[in-house]
C-alpha cells in the first residue's frame, strides 16, 4: 500500500475509494490467514489491517521523499505554467501557493493523512479480507468417526 501510494501516477488509484489502502489491509489479512491453520476472525483482520495502515504510512514517507526530490521541480514548473495560463487567479494566491508545491509542507500534510486516515481504511480492508479469505471450518473429527451428532458421512 505504501509503495503504490507513493508512485506518481499509480497513486491516483487512492482517489478511487482509497483503493491501495483498502487492498493493502485486505492483503495483510490474506497473508495472516495463509499463516494460520484455523480461520481468522474479522477482529484479527481488523488488527492486521490497522498495523498495515500504520506501516504503509511510513513506507509511503520513506519512498515519497526521494520521489519528490526527483519529480518536485517538474511539478513546480507545471504548476507555475498552469497559474500563468489561468488569468482569473488572484496574484495573492499565486504568491501563497508557489513555494508549497512539491515541497516539504505537502509531504507533511500527506503523511499525516496517510498516518491518521490510512489506518481507518486499511482496517476496513482487513475486515473485508478476513471475511473474503477465511478458511473453511474443519470438521471436528477424522472422517468416518461417530460423534454425538451422529455418523459422519
Amino acid at each position: 500500500m505504501g509503495v503504490l501510494s507513493a508512485l506518481p501516477f499509480v497513486a491516483a488509484g487512492n482517489a478511487c475509494c482509497c483503493l491501495w489502502i483498502v487492498s493493502g489491509g485486505a492483503a495483510a489479512a490474506y497473508v495472516l490467514q495463509q499463516n494460520q491453520p484455523m480461520a481468522i476472525t474479522p477482529g484479527d483482520g481488523a488488527v492486521v489491517g490497522l498495523f498495515a495502515g500504520v506501516v504503509g504510512a511510513f513506507v509511503w514517507l520513506v519512498l515519497s521523499i526521494p520521489i519528490t526530490l526527483l519529480i518536485g521541480p517538474m511539478e513546480q514548473r507545471l504548476f507555475q505554467r498552469i497559474m500563468e495560463n489561468t488569468g482569473n487567479m488572484p496574484p495573492e494566491f499565486r504568491q501563497y501557493m508557489g513555494p508549497y508545491i512539491g515541497g516539504g509542507i505537502r509531504l507533511t500534510i500527506f503523511f499525516l493523512c496517510m498516518l491518521f486516515v490510512g489506518p481507518i481504511f486499511s482496517t476496513l480492508g482487513g475486515l473485508l479480507g478476513a471475511v473474503i479469505f477465511r478458511k473453511p471450518q474443519v470438521p471436528p473429527g477424522p472422517p468416518g468417526t461417530i460423534d454425538a451428532a451422529g455418523p459422519a458421512g
